[in-house]
């Protein structure tokens, strides 16, 4: 094959997600949002899902989710996406719902719709981005913050006597009954986006197939939440996140 044919579009490997529009994003420099953005718009374009698709999001930085990606949307009160997509969900069984949460949405002010939704075993995907960190507000302290680890309300790090342990809510969702599914992944080399990207499919094919709640959890940085340069948050991502949230499947179901 000629080099010109190489090139020509149609022979191209990689192509923007058709379901992302041209809107430019707030995101921060380095931030995970963005790539898991894309995987979930090329999930469902791949599942021919564009019709079938209904996301949740609810107050955090993916708030303004809707205006990157062209399904329909559904704005939820702060931690109650889980409760909003049980109701879309059950009104609307052949939907492919799904919820879309950062740390301190899922796993503080809505612990309770997170764990009784995936307790009653209903039909959605709960799409869990987790930073360590309230990355939206300022930087704050959030149940997932690891020991030590310094934040704006903790500047000297998180102290266990006053604050208490880190959160593993993924690990706490993959004891009920009604999860079906609860994966650990994270976005920050091409082998981790291929891996997640295959877990995500399985959810959203769990989702549609009623097998009860699947759980995606993203490892993710905060570069501007930790104070550090992209490329550095990446590194203590791995050195200090994956310990204590490894990666890989807590639960699968078959």
């Amino acid at each position: 094959m000629e080099l010109n044919d190489i090139i020509k579009p149609e022979n191209l490997v990689y192509e923007k997600p058709r379901l992302m529009n041209e809107n430019p994003m707030h995101y921060c420099p380095g931030c995970s949002h963005g790539v898991i953005h894309k995987l979930i718009a090329e999930v469902i374009a791949d599942m021919g899902l564009e019709d079938k698709a209904i996301g949740i999001s609810p107050v955090g930085c993916a708030v303004f989710a809707y205006n990157y990606l062209d399904i329909d949307w559904i704005e939820a009160a702060h931690g109650r996406a889980p409760a909003i997509a049980s109701a879309v969900k059950r009104l609307n069984p052949e939907k492919m719902v799904f919820t879309y949460q950062g740390d301190g949405d899922l796993a503080a002010i809505g612990t309770a719709e997170t764990i009784h939704a995936a307790n009653r075993g209903e039909n959605i995907v709960i799409v869990f981005v987790n930073n360590a960190i309230y990355g939206m507000t300022g930087g704050q302290m959030a149940p997932t913050t690891l020991e030590g680890m310094p934040t704006a309300t903790c500047p000297y790090g998180r102290d266990i006597a006053l604050n208490g342990y880190p959160l593993k809510i993924g690990d706490l969702l993959a004891q009920l009954e009604g999860t079906c599914l609860v994966t650990r992944q994270s976005v920050h080399t091409a082998p981790a986006i291929r891996k997640a990207k295959k877990m995500l499919r399985k959810a959203f094919e769990n989702a549609m197939a009623g097998k009860g709640t699947s759980v995606v959890e993203f490892v993710s940085t905060c570069s501007s939440g930790w104070k550090m340069t992209p490329e550095k948050a990446n590194k203590w991502m791995e050195a200090n996140m994956f310990p204590f949230y490894p990666l890989g499947d807590l639960k699968n179901v078959e």
